[in-house]
């Protein structure tokens, strides 16, 4: 037991050291509480045209599927929460798109992260995930400690908010499991559900994921859906308005990462800067960004729609 705690305390020490603003441990095991959730939501359409939600769904339930012999789901959270945002009365576009892609920052830190652990521990047998593969991240977050799902269904730390991003390292070692996050303290509040000008967020900790911004703006290949008009509220990449009324927001702290720092003049942007913008302009402005996920047709499409 003694060597497991010093390896538990090996990896949050290098966790901590890389910049990430929680690291927690939960035992690699099948999601049983989930799989009903995930059905029932799939059956519902929820997912709209995201498709790829219906794939793999045992591995969704399962890390011991996506690395063999896994033993331990590592979580881990990632501030974005820039210190300035956009001007007022402009098109909008969601925080974490501000910088670089965080996919790849990420990536790069989970990497070196998993490096240490093979210097220090020993050869270990593991993978990286950052939003890009079939991974519950936000149910493993809150078995391994880190926080608890907020009516919006992203997850919130007392001391943190929710501007954050999510992380696991799936690896076959076994570990010190942190106690898993078992109070919800968002009480009676409905904040997020009254702010939601789609009414995508359902008041059973359930969000409508076809009737979200963010969804509509970036997900969504074909036209949207007309019932949204005058409900975007200028949301033309993502939509933060969920997060931006949560009163645990209220303690959030500015990030330190500066590859996520805007480019220049991306917080400046008007109206019109947005409506002439042209191609070239976008490649620059976005460069290695997330944004570049919806292309500048997606983007245009998006702009065109709210000044219609």
């Amino acid at each position: 037991m003694k060597k497991i705690d010093a390896h538990s305390k090996i990896i949050k020490k290098h966790a901590e050291r890389l910049g990430f603003l929680s690291c927690g441990i939960a035992k690699a095991t099948f999601l049983e509480e989930e799989a009903p959730r995930l059905e029932a939501w799939l059956q519902n359409n929820f997912h709209g045209e995201m498709k790829y939600m219906e794939n793999h769904f045992d591995k969704r339930l399962d890390p011991r599927l996506l690395v063999e012999g896994a033993k331990s789901v590592i979580s881990l959270s990632y501030n974005y929460f820039p210190e300035k945002q956009q001007t007022e009365g402009t098109f909008k576009i969601s925080k974490y798109a501000y910088g670089e892609d965080y996919h790849k920052v990420i990536k790069d830190k989970l990497f070196e992260l998993l490096s240490c652990i093979r210097e220090e521990i020993g050869e270990v047998n593991g993978r990286c995930f950052v939003d890009s593969a079939p991974v519950l991240e936000r149910a493993w977050a809150e078995k391994a400690g880190l926080g608890w799902n907020g009516k919006h269904t992203l997850l919130i730390q007392k001391q943190e908010g929710s501007f954050f991003f999510l992380a696991e390292l799936i690896i076959d070692l076994e570990l010190e499991y942190d106690v898993p996050f078992a109070t919800d303290h968002c009480g009676s509040c409905t904040r997020c559900i009254d702010a939601c000008p789609t009414e995508a967020i359902l008041p059973n900790n359930q969000i409508d994921g076809s009737k979200c911004i963010s969804y509509l703006t970036i997900e969504l290949k074909d036209s949207i859906p007309n019932q949204f008009k005058n409900q975007m509220e200028d949301w033309v990449f993502g939509c933060d308005i969920c997060q931006d009324v949560c009163p645990w927001n209220r303690f959030s702290k500015q990030h330190n990462e500066p590859l996520f720092a805007p480019k220049e003049n991306l917080l400046e942007m008007t109206k019109k800067d947005w409506q002439e913008l042209t191609e070239e302009t976008f490649g620059k402005v976005f460069k290695k960004s997330a944004v570049k996920r919806t292309k500048y047709v997606g983007v245009k499409r998006n702009v065109g729609f709210l000044k219609e």
